[in-house]
């Protein structure tokens, strides 16, 4: 039993790391920071692996949620730096004049940002993304479109600014 548990997460590795930490790579933009986010996925998931059913859902979902948490490390830098060079800028807030489309989906809601994540940057199905997210299809396509509007608002009000 031991052989095949192990035999079954080796395949499960070798079939969705590459794709896994591809993804995590296009969203931090570091790829030791992507090989360290997936590799805690896989880990997490062997922790818990009897009682996933889903495993490529998990192994996404977790990946999104060390994402975030990433993302919020990295904005706490840059506040830090900010702060510590205030002084020498007069320059208006990073956030009001960066149109970066990955900080926008950073800033969304985590009802918006998971399944905008799992959909677009995994490319996973929306009725996939439905049973992950434990939400009826129907929501999860209101859940994009509404992302999107806020994503189109947010990026024409930060061009505007730059204007």
């Amino acid at each position: 039993m031991k052989r095949s548990r192990e035999k079954a997460a080796a395949e499960l590795f070798a079939a969705l790391y590459p794709r896994l930490a591809g993804w995590c790579r296009r969203l931090v933009d570091d790829d030791e920071t992507a090989h360290e986010i997936a590799s805690e996925a896989f880990t997490r998931l062997w922790a818990r692996w009897t009682s996933v059913s889903e495993p490529r859902g998990f192994l996404y979902v977790t990946a999104a949620n060390l994402v975030r948490d990433h993302w919020r490390r990295m904005e706490r830098e840059r506040r830090a730096m900010r702060r510590a060079t205030v002084e020498a800028s007069v320059l208006p807030p990073a956030e009001q004049t960066d149109p970066s489309v990955r900080l926008l989906v950073q800033a969304l809601p985590e009802r918006l940002r998971i399944p905008t994540l799992l959909h677009y940057y995994a490319d996973v199905p929306i009725r996939e993304v439905a049973v992950l997210t434990g939400r009826k299809e129907g929501t999860v396509k209101a859940d994009l479109h509404a992302a999107r509007e806020l994503l189109r608002a947010h990026l024409r009000r930060s061009l505007d600014h730059i204007r």
